[in-house]
């Protein structure tokens, strides 16, 4: 039995399961970035949050609060950064929608060179500011 195509039906399934296999990685990897920039979020806003917390208890204590408030900064760019991830993860799940439509899959380069890049600027930020208010604290 041929299909219209010239192949075999059994290779018009398999290439049919090959397609939806690519897609359903597609949409696990968009979900994979929808959780990196809720959990990037949520840590900005900890992040955020803590910063406020430890005023308020040292005003209660009847001390003065000795910090520059770049937690409540850092934390705001936390969470934009983790929504930014996440409308790039759109993006890229739409970009490599279409490509997979068209057969001209190309793996993302420079997107991961970026997150990268930034999770690695982000984290030393957020050491360095560590070290700074443990030494203008203590």
């Amino acid at each position: 039995m041929q299909a219209t195509s010239g192949g075999s039906v059994a290779d018009n399934a398999s290439s049919n399961a090959n397609r939806a296999r690519d897609h359903l990685a597609n949409e696990r990897t968009f979900l994979a970035w929808v959780r990196t920039g809720a959990a990037i979020v949520v840590f900005g806003f900890a992040i955020g949050r803590f910063s406020i917390a430890m005023r308020q208890l040292a005003a209660f204590g009847g001390h003065p609060a000795r910090t520059l408030g770049l937690s409540v900064w850092m934390g705001a760019a936390s969470i934009l950064a983790g929504v930014l991830l996440v409308v790039a993860g759109l993006v890229r799940y739409r970009k490599t929608r279409a490509q997979l439509d068209s057969g001209t899959f190309q793996p993302a380069g420079f997107a991961v060179d970026m997150v990268t890049i930034l999770t690695v600027v982000f984290g030393l930020v957020l050491a360095g500011y560590l070290i700074y208010t443990e030494k203008s604290l203590g």
